[in-house]
């Protein structure tokens, strides 16, 4: 199949490299030409727009940054609505707020393609590993038509209903995400200032009612999971600055909905704080040296 797969960014990349591997032929775009020169050498071809990448395409896949990049490389008058043939399956893994998704949608039903949001789970190792799990709003016909793709990269491909319901699912999993991981950073911290060693701590936690996530998989304290940010300086992995976003995005549907998340509101100032103390740029999972005694 002829996808045009526009956004290669720490996501996008691998999940293109793994339709390559797949045996797909991909129209690229993205704004970084090293990345694209890398995809050109599996057999990717370069586009100059995603007006272009659109075009000649049987598919159309974006995974970028925010919501105005979504606006803009499928409305702007170079954009994918401007190329793509009508009845082109399109599909958005970004993570963005539901709202934009069914706009951008509307926008595109109106030029007579179907288009979804597919946001991820797994992060860069899931790209990487073509293990992801995608969250799909669509219609059940696009789903279907989306899903064996898809699974070309990922290994739980969840319908969440019609379009805007992957939004959704993805900002209340990483709402959840935030808070737990803040919750886990409180727990070690706390167990370290009162003297127990951190390897014994996590072993109960991890066996007992505390367990989740946050610590048995990806634990915030150096030196407690081997394949964990934490113990590699907080590099890779999720950064903080997009659990920020991701925050952002579930307080201000919590807003419209008018539905309280208090620890939601409290997760998001303390990454905004990590933030402005130039820490956004390390793994989500940094949360804890906010509680934890510098040396």
């Amino acid at each position: 199949m002829r996808i045009a797969f526009i956004g290669l960014g720490n996501m996008g990349a691998p999940m293109a490299r793994n339709l390559i591997k797949a045996g797909h032929q991909l129209n690229l775009f993205d704004l970084n030409k090293t990345v694209l020169a890398e995809l050109a050498e599996l057999g990717g071809q370069v586009s100059a727009s995603p007006k272009e990448a659109a075009a000649s395409s049987e598919l159309v896949i974006t995974m970028l940054p925010a919501a105005a990049h979504v606006r803009s490389v499928y409305l702007n008058d170079d954009g994918v609505l401007a190329g793509v043939r009508p009845g082109t399956p399109t599909v958005d893994c970004s993570t963005i707020d539901p709202q934009t998704a069914r706009e951008v949608s509307k926008a595109a039903a109106a030029k007579g393609v179907d288009m979804g949001d597919a946001p991820v789970s797994g992060g860069t190792g899931g790209a990487a590993a073509g293990t992801l799990t995608f969250m799909v709003g669509a219609s059940a016909e696009l789903f279907a038509t989306l899903k064996p793709v898809l699974e070309q990269m990922g290994r739980n491909i969840v319908h969440c209903g019609e379009v805007g319901t992957g939004q959704i699912a993805k900002i209340c999993n990483n709402l959840l995400l935030g808070i737990s991981m803040i919750g886990v950073s409180e727990a070690m911290a706390l167990g370290n200032a009162l003297g127990i060693d951190t390897k014994v701590l996590a072993g109960i936690i991890n066996s007992s009612t505390g367990r989740c996530w946050s610590s048995d998989t990806y634990n915030p304290w150096p030196g407690i999971i081997e394949t964990a940010p934490a113990s590699r300086g907080y590099t890779g992995g999720f950064g903080a600055e997009l659990m920020l976003k991701d925050l952002g995005l579930a307080t201000e549907a919590a807003r419209q909905a008018h539905q309280p998340v208090i620890l939601g509101a409290v997760a998001q100032q303390l990454y905004q704080a990590m933030s402005l103390r130039g820490e956004g740029g390390k793994d989500f999972s940094a949360i804890v040296e906010g509680y934890r005694k510098k040396d």
